[in-house]
């Protein structure tokens, strides 16, 4: 079952990329006490996720973050190697926090999961973006099509803190 508006974000331990290093990270800790906005892309460096998604959240990173937003993170079932050298790529290493889900955890455990292995890319997210407070899913879209982005974009994610 996928996790809805109103679920609590699920305790697993991910990995994010540092200035130096790789580190652990608590998803149960992350979310705690904060207002964050997640959203999840089914790979770091294709298509969809490198021209659109992600360059929409670092565009817009501090117009989210001046309306009470107090991080925006990204998730990926990639490894925190790739994603730490995506978010160089796009200029997003001071705006954007990177949790990799290396081995699907997090995706599996949001019951967000997808099976892309018919293209090739095996286990990996849908893509989706949320507003989470304390813990909290109060705001999520997921898209019906992995390869695209129509409602997960910033943009959403800003018309939705707006209101």
């Amino acid at each position: 079952m996928s996790i809805s508006v109103g679920d609590k974000i699920p305790n697993v331990t991910l990995k994010t990329p540092t200035h130096d290093a790789i580190a652990d990270l608590s998803t149960g800790e992350f979310f705690a006490g904060k207002k964050v906005v997640l959203f999840a892309v089914p790979g770091a460096f294709t298509p969809t996720c490198s021209v659109n998604h992600l360059p929409s959240f670092v565009d817009h990173a501090d117009e989210i973050l001046s309306l009470g937003v107090d991080a925006i993170a990204c998730t990926a079932v990639n490894d925190a190697f790739v994603l730490s050298a995506w978010a160089k790529a796009n200029g997003a290493q001071d705006k954007v926090t990177m949790l990799a889900d290396g081995n699907g955890e997090f995706a599996r455990a949001l019951g967000m999961e997808l099976d892309a292995s018919g293209n090739g890319l095996g286990l990996r997210s849908k893509r989706y973006a949320a507003v989470v407070d304390d813990s909290v899913v109060t705001t999520l879209y997921v898209e019906a099509n992995p390869g695209e982005m129509q409602i997960t974009g910033a943009q959403t994610i800003l018309e939705a803190l707006q209101s």
